[in-house]
């Protein structure tokens, strides 16, 4: 008998000819075109795959921001290196009713493809030296998802890479798998990722993600920033275009597009899907309100890079609504839009005996979903705005948003901010090492005052409890300069470089 007759004999027809239109491989076919451009996970993902500590991999991040791209590219890079297109399984669960219809179809699915395609089971495969490689993309809208994984992996030895658009639902099954699986997430656009898409300007990151005690050390900054002034023009164009269509693979991957297009596409794609598809439904079943969540969205964009708090949320929100809604609710719509990494909360730092509940700062996963749903463009390249200074303030707390979101994005760094604490002044944020600490503050505007801007960051330092040896200020331009040694001046361009 055939594969795909075998495959019918042990799954119903319907999953296996899905199965078999997804994996053209099998047949010595080839499979969609993948882009040539990868990502920064790729690399990790890669070595994950083929060596990791953990027979799994959870990739996570929103939606539209390139991973199943990610995921088929390690299946071409899998069968290039010389695998055995039958040890190579990829299935996408996103509205398949097929295959979510399943019983328990991660593991369905896994036995109709050992006993059909393997013709072999797992564990005779891996005492044979190969290992299966089994890709499942968009396992969030699986019922109980996680405990298959965690069967699999713990009777069969095979490798494993999922991936999810909603942190809500992937999260609520790391519990059941602690220990199986590593977490990579993944955002938009880095700016040197910008930079090679668009110009194909490829440069080396100075800061790479396993390096956190680099962080504590004042010349891994001042470096940061001479690395960053060499590499000027290609920085500068990437931040101009990351400036003018934020940081969607979509938006630089066909630069002809209109921008009303880009908008109409992150609209439908990014939010609403979000919205309507991975939010709307609640545990077990309970609808949640979903023109409640497009306006908890809609202020948290408004009031991008603030921390607004129940003074600002309930009564705009009452108003535009006409209901009565207690901060409570709020508050967990907030952490809901937090789980689909639509947008993150930076929460407030907390320090022994001066606990003080404060707001969380709210930060947009992409200033261009912030500009689609409110219909409202803010430049940040410098030069755009010197054409919009009335826009100056409000691109200040975009500037602050997207640093906040680029910093929660760093695998194991501790981020808060720092609200004002009687007679001290706010911090923007804060980051923890260990036991150092790093203020940053960010002052996006033309002209720095040396003393008045870097209050926050002088009174922060001067506070030995706080164990902070420097502290950054984050400007609209290169080349600032504040005569104070604890301060490293640095472009958000210049920083957003560095990964």
């Amino acid at each position: 008998m055939s594969q795909v007759d075998l495959l019918r004999d042990a799954l119903p027809p319907a999953v296996a000819e899905t199965l078999r239109q997804m994996n053209p491989h099998w047949s010595g076919d080839p499979g969609p075109a993948t882009p040539t451009f990868r990502r920064w996970p790729f690399r990790a993902l890669m070595q994950q795959v083929r060596n990791g500590l953990t027979p799994g991999i959870v990739l996570r991040g929103p939606r539209r921001v390139g991973k199943t791209v990610l995921v088929r590219q390690v299946m071409a890079q899998l069968l290039a290196d010389g695998v055995a297109p039958e040890r190579v399984l990829y299935v996408a669960f996103d509205e398949l009713p097929s295959l979510t219809t399943l019983e328990e179809p991660v593991l369905q699915i896994a036995r109709g493809f050992a006993t059909a395609i393997l013709r072999s089971t797992f564990n005779r495969m891996a005492q044979k030296g190969e290992v299966a490689y089994l890709l499942f993309d968009e396992v969030q809208n699986l019922t109980d998802w996680a405990p298959q994984i965690k069967h699999l992996v713990d009777t069969q030895t095979v490798r494993v890479l999922v991936t999810g658009s909603s942190s809500l639902r992937i999260d609520a099954g790391k519990d059941s798998i602690a220990g199986r699986v590593q977490t990579l997430t993944i955002g938009p656009l880095l700016l040197r990722e910008i930079a090679e898409l668009r110009d194909g300007a490829a440069t080396e990151p100075h800061w790479i993600d396993n390096g956190m005690g680099e962080l504590a050390r004042l010349e891994f900054w001042q470096q940061a920033v001479a690395k960053a002034r060499d590499e000027r023009h290609p920085r500068q164009n990437a931040f101009r275009n990351f400036s003018e269509r934020g940081g969607y693979p979509i938006a630089h991957e066909r630069p002809g597009t209109t921008w009303p297009e880009v908008a109409s596409y992150l609209n439908e794609t990014v939010i609403q899907r979000a919205i309507r598809h991975d939010l709307r439904m609640g545990h077990r079943g309970r609808k949640r309100d979903e023109h409640l969540l497009e306006e908890v969205f809609r202020l948290a964009c408004r009031y991008a890079g603030q921390n607004p708090g129940q003074n600002v949320f309930v009564p705009e929100l009452n108003r535009a609504l006409a209901a009565d809604i207690g901060y409570t609710r709020v508050l967990t719509y907030l952490e809901f839009l937090d789980g689909t990494l639509l947008l993150r909360l930076i929460q407030p730092l907390e320090l022994r005996l001066k606990k003080k509940k404060a707001p969380a700062k709210v930060c947009i996963c992409d200033h261009a979903l912030r500009a689609s749903w409110l219909q409202e463009v803010i430049p940040l390249d410098p030069e755009t705005l010197v054409a919009s200074p009335h826009l100056s303030v409000l691109a200040g707390r975009i500037a602050e948003s997207a640093l906040g979101y680029y910093l929660a994005a760093v695998p194991n760094l501790e981020v808060a901010h720092f609200p004002a604490r009687g007679i001290e002044p706010e911090v923007d944020f804060v980051l923890t090492i260990g036991t150092r600490r790093v203020p940053i503050e960010v002052k996006y505007q033309r002209r720095i005052d040396p003393v008045a801007d870097t209050r926050g960051l002088v009174a922060f330092l001067e506070k030995s409890v706080y164990n902070a040896s420097f502290g950054l200020l984050v400007t609209l331009d290169d080349d600032v300069v504040i005569p104070d040694p604890r301060i490293v001046t640095i472009s958000l361009s210049s920083l957003l470089w560095m990964r």
